[in-house]
């Protein structure tokens, strides 16, 4: 019998390999170095499996792997939430649906952020519509979800290190079982 943790993890094999979007890792390793940045936090399993489960929508998308390089934004952020949501929580899905938000947030709340920022990500941010406005911070701090969103985004901007060793996938399945709705 198949299950959605099957079908991740089948996407993540035959999607993964790709390059991650001018970053040294591929897209697998890089959404395992984020999770792996999460377990090493201490975070809660839906937070983990939110953590390598954020960037997921690149591989569901349906648009072209290059969009970005043609200044076109896929929102991942929803197609990855929206593909995961009808087996996985809010408490999963809300981080990844507003992780790219919450870059936008730091960008606009903490200046220096955008010097942590790799060249991808700066190029990924002004496509994806640049830091906040002050108003659209506000709105961003008050939802439920902003605190688990800036945890996954600060895991993601550390997960592009070329060779660094990690778990695998199947480390991470009772996770993401654990979290199934």
């Amino acid at each position: 019998m198949s299950t959605i943790v099957d079908e991740i993890a089948e996407l993540f094999e035959r999607k993964g390999s790709q390059a991650y979007l001018g970053e040294p890792v591929s897209m697998a390793e890089h959404m395992l170095q984020t999770a792996h940045a999460a377990e090493k936090d201490g975070a809660a399993p839906a937070l983990v499996a939110a953590a390598l489960l954020h960037d997921f929508g690149h591989l569901v998308h349906g648009m072209a792997d290059d969009s970005a390089d043609h200044g076109i934004d896929t929102v991942h952020e929803e197609a990855g939430a929206r593909w995961l949501s009808s087996d996985f929580g809010p408490e999963v899905t809300e981080p990844i649906r507003l992780h790219v938000a919450a870059k936008r947030y730091l960008c606009a709340t903490q200046p220096s952020y955008l010097t942590v920022l790799s060249p991808a990500s700066v190029h990924s941010l002004m496509i994806q519509g640049g830091p906040f406005s002050p108003d659209d911070a506000a709105v961003f701090a008050a939802s439920p979800h902003a605190d688990d969103a800036v945890r996954v985004r600060q895991w993601d901007d550390i997960g592009k290190v070329a060779g660094e060793v990690t778990p695998d996938f199947d480390h991470y399945r009772p996770v993401l079982e654990s979290c199934l709705g």
